[in-house]
């Protein structure tokens, strides 16, 4: 007798994986991260080009060798650089899957942006206190613009921190946080290079 063409109801259905049948090894992920990283860059370069126009419009306000503390935006530097280098042994870790050393490494990355933010936002309400803010010249507006915005992203760089240690401690170092690990990885450099030319650009140029 031949056997059916259609399994009966109560007979036991093989699962699909669809997780796994869906072919996703993440290259769409990155490929996407990577484009949205050159969309920062041409922020970046436009408020760069942005400040180079502007830098010398002082209308009677003060220049940057008046008002930028060059010891106090070192130690900022020092603490940004300092915290991609911590999170580079976080990715050590992550490919060596040693969860701990990743949600320690992790959380020491976590401290130096937070302190990092911290100065610069200290640095921001000094300026303006000192009736120096954004709306003293073009020369101020394009600066606050600028180092504003590199602020704005460390602090999301921070939140997604958060969430990844979350995460990391929650699901462990599985594919999908491993691939957000290393977006962020990426990101928290670039704002570190970025950081970088605005010191260059911005405060040296500007005291020396």
């Amino acid at each position: 007798m031949n056997a059916p063409l259609y399994p009966s109801a109560f007979e036991p259905v093989e699962e699909i994986d669809l997780e796994h049948d869906s072919h996703d090894d993440g290259s769409t992920t990155t490929l996407g991260f990577w484009l949205y990283l050159m969309s920062d860059c041409l922020i970046f370069a436009s408020l760069f080009a942005t400040f180079g126009v502007l830098e010398h419009n002082y209308a009677g306000g003060p220049t940057g060798r008046e008002i930028f503390d060059l010891p106090y935006v070192a130690v900022e530097t020092l603490l940004l650089l300092v915290s991609s280098f911590t999170f580079g042994v976080a990715a050590y870790g992550m490919h060596h899957n040693r969860k701990n050393m990743v949600l320690g490494w992790l959380a020491v990355t976590f401290v130096l942006g937070l302190g990092f933010v911290g100065m610069e936002v200290r640095e921001f309400a000094h300026l303006i206190a000192d009736g120096t803010g954004p709306d003293r010249s073009a020369f101020l507006s394009s600066y606050f613009t600028l180092v504003g915005t590199h602020g704005l992203h460390v602090s999301a760089g921070l939140l997604w921190l958060a969430v990844m240690m979350h995460q990391t401690w929650h699901f462990g170092l599985d594919g999908t946080v491993r691939r957000r690990l290393t977006c962020l990885s990426m990101f928290w450099h670039f704002l570190d290079l970025v950081w970088v030319c605005v010191f260059t650009f911005v405060y040296l140029r500007g005291v020396l």
